[in-house]
């Protein structure tokens, strides 16, 4: 149970930086973009064949997020210069992304079990530290088992993705992030004021898939291999650790919305790790696992809301009533 629960938190924290990106798009620019299920693929597959040839992982990880901006901004460009609905300009670009995706890659799946990945590089640098042993002597004596290979890529990649949430906070209170937001509310208002809207979402688009494409290209590496197919549903996992945080945690700030998608990203990763392990669901029933989740996460908090808005009318026209009494 510990060992799931530990690779449920690992995966999430990745999976949070593609939820960030879906966050700027989603949330921020009211952009429904449906990119993201080919540049994740593209992130993965940039930083796959990057690795192959020889780069440092380090290195291929920021390619991969370069060549998921330039999708974005490919995406930013139709719907804007091209006059094309939103939600066109991002199935037309996750289509050509699945040919392109398939030129990058060579192949329909790349294996990365010979190679010198980031996560490879990051356990023998983490070895070295000691920590490992010291965890695993003090939770062996409080009666643990099962325990992780490591620590490191968990505690490594919290920091990462508590950096990327962190610089995401700075850009959105930036003036161009302030007018970012600003377009995502009212364009109409924001253009009156002189601003090129057009550049404010084709540069959004393009940083939503930046942080998407790196979250691939780390996934890549971590699971030591690419596929073809590997972002089918992406935009459908990023919306649901969206929804599933604001419900949880709230959205009054910006740094506490982009908290909560961290922490929904990880608690979807948790749900849907111990819903698999129920004996009559399986790998297959992970899409309707997520579809459960997005509309629990989207229908609870209205039926909750208006249980609350219904108890306050009984109790004003309990207070009426009452006064009513008092006067007779």
């Amino acid at each position: 149970m510990l060992l799931s629960l530990f690779n449920a938190i690992e995966l999430g924290i990745i999976y949070a930086i593609m939820a960030l990106g879906v966050y700027l798009s989603f949330r921020v620019l009211d952009f429904p973009d449906l990119t993201v299920d080919g540049s994740f693929v593209t992130g993965a597959g940039v930083a796959a064949i990057s690795v192959m040839a020889g780069v440092s992982p380090i290195l291929a990880s920021i390619f991969a997020a370069f060549a998921g901006f330039l999708a974005g901004c490919l995406t930013g460009i139709l719907h804007t210069k091209g006059r094309i609905n939103a939600l066109l300009s991002g199935i037309l670009m996750m289509i050509a992304l699945y040919s392109i995706n398939l030129r990058i890659m060579g192949k329909p799946t790349l294996s990365l079990l010979n190679e010198s990945t980031i996560f490879k590089q990051l356990r023998s640098v983490w070895e070295k530290t000691g920590i490992d042993n010291v965890l695993y002597s003090f939770l062996t004596t409080i009666g643990v088992d099962r325990l992780p290979s490591t620590w490191g890529i968990i505690c490594v990649m919290m920091v990462v993705t508590l950096g990327i949430k962190l610089l995401t906070d700075y850009y959105l209170k930036t003036e161009v992030g302030l007018a970012l937001r600003a377009t995502g509310d009212n364009q109409k208002m924001i253009r009156s004021l002189s601003a090129n809207t057009d550049r404010l979402i084709i540069a959004g688009i393009g940083v939503s898939n930046a942080l998407v494409a790196l979250s691939g290209g780390l996934i890549a590496q971590h699971g030591d291999f690419a596929d073809v197919n590997m972002g089918i549903g992406m935009i459908i996992i990023g919306l649901a650790s969206v929804i599933i945080g604001e419900a949880l945690f709230g959205i009054k700030t910006i740094a506490r919305a982009t908290l909560a998608v961290v922490g929904g990203a990880i608690i979807y990763r948790i749900v849907v790790t111990f819903a698999l392990r129920v004996d009559f669901l399986d790998t297959g029933d992970m899409k309707l696992i997520t579809a459960i989740l997005v509309i629990a996460a989207l229908v609870t908090p209205k039926i909750m809301k208006a249980r609350q808005e219904k108890k306050r009318r009984l109790q004003k026209r309990a207070e009426l009533e009452a006064i009513k009494t008092e006067g007779a």
